[in-house]
């Protein structure tokens, strides 16, 4: 924690949400320094608006604004999606991946103005403030970092509003409308408010990006994705950059009622917490994904690499991005991805992604090796000594029990058929 009054200049993640915007002057008021804000644009669109402007009048002396959508989906969401990363089985870690790249510009632009600290709007209690942090941390230690809801006395969106209004702050929520959102291209999820008690079913007004399966069309879309190396690059044949296939698969999914989560999650500080995730094109790429790379992958290496997943999920939502080993999770995934590239055909209706076909160049599945009648490659006759050796462990474990009990671990078998005159 900074000491007040050796702060000069900090540089504030700055989102323009309630939280961030009562931060400029509760900064200026105890701390007595300049505050100089930043918003990282990796997508949240009309949240955008008239952000400097609220910036400004919150008592900042400048904002930047910094597009780093293609940054955002090339070099971190698309390598964990390679990955098959997924928290706890559900959570496609949409938040957690953005906070590295939003802390990384965070430290650049401290170092170009030369301030003494950086701050964020974290609180105390969630993942975000690690995640933070910990960026901080790898890419420049020296930078003092000030966490306001660690020290300040505001404890919930009620006081926040006051605090706004106390300083004139112009801020868009009310006390009506108190969910706490965080929006990017891959995802926006939702916190608080009614979500605070896991009984309470997710009311329908909160919704943004996705319809509900019951008011999504009535007829289903086909639709292709094509991929190379594990990279989506087109949408029904249409080839187009990252940020263009996002925005497309975006509006396409969520009009078809895909990519609604309601999750309760272990947090990193060891609280649980309920969440609503909306996450149209990443719930559609990732079974793209997961698709191709059945037929792209063998055995092995698909099943080490669900192994691996786990953990990079867990690096992710850590906040462990800037680590060696996270570098070298990428440099196996980049292996596993070599002959990932195909076309992948799904169905979607009503909040359902059906397969309708798959092909590669590089696909393994040959029909004419699985056809029962094809002796050219694999000879049926071969599977009587495979198994005898693949069960051979089990068999001999049963033989010393039923020699030592007269039964095995699971079964005693009769034998009395068997004895001789």
């Amino acid at each position: 924690m900074s000491k007040k009054g050796s702060v000069k200049k900090v540089v504030l993640a700055y989102s323009g949400g309630l939280d961030t915007s009562v931060i400029v002057p509760w900064l200026r008021n105890n701390y007595g320094c300049e505050v100089v804000c930043f918003t990282a644009d990796i997508g949240q669109e009309e949240e955008l608006d008239g952000l400097e402007e609220k910036a400004l009048k919150s008592g900042a002396s400048k904002l930047y604004i910094k597009d780093l959508r293609e940054e955002f989906l090339l070099e971190y969401v698309y390598p964990t999606m390679q990955a098959g990363a997924v928290y706890e089985r559900e959570y496609l870690l949409g938040t957690s991946f953005a906070r590295p790249l939003i802390a990384k510009y965070l430290v650049k632009i401290a170092e170009q103005e030369g301030a003494d600290a950086v701050a964020h709007g974290a609180t105390g209690k969630g993942n975000d403030q690690v995640r933070f942090e910990l960026t901080v941390m790898a890419l420049n230690p020296k930078l003092h970092i000030i966490a306001p809801w660690r020290e300040w006395e505001i404890r919930s969106r009620e006081d926040a509003l006051a605090y706004a209004q106390e300083f004139n702050v112009p801020v868009s929520q009310t006390e009506k409308d108190i969910y706490s959102r965080d929006r990017n291209l891959f995802h926006l999820s939702h916190e608080g408010g009614l979500l605070e008690d896991p009984w309470n079913e997710p009311e329908a007004r909160m919704f943004q990006i996705t319809r509900s399966p019951e008011d999504a069309p009535d007829e289903p879309r086909y639709i292709t994705i094509d991929f190379e190396k594990g990279i989506p690059v087109a949408v029904d044949g249409q080839r187009m950059g990252a940020v263009d296939l996002f925005v497309l698969l975006n509006k396409i999914a969520g009009e078809h009622g895909i990519g609604r989560a309601d999750i309760v999650e272990n947090r990193l500080v060891g609280m649980k917490s309920h969440g609503v995730y909306e996450t149209p094109a990443g719930t559609l790429i990732r079974r793209a994904h997961q698709i191709l790379e059945s037929i792209c992958l063998d055995k092995h290496t698909m099943h080490f690499k669900d192994f691996i997943a786990v953990k990079y999920a867990e690096l992710v939502y850590n906040g462990l991005w800037f680590t060696r080993l996270r570098e070298a999770l990428d440099a196996f995934v980049a292996v596993t991805q070599e002959n990932v590239t195909g076309t992948v055909r799904l169905k979607l209706y009503k909040g359902n992604i059906i397969v309708a076909g798959r092909k590669s160049p590089y696909s393994l599945y040959r029909e004419d090796y699985a056809s029962f009648g094809e002796e050219n490659v694999y000879n049926q006759q071969d599977a009587h000594g495979f198994i005898r050796l693949f069960g051979l462990p089990m068999k001999v474990e049963a033989l010393l029990d039923i020699d030592g009990s007269g039964e095995s671990r699971y079964h005693r078998p009769d034998y009395s058929r068997f004895k001789r005159d």
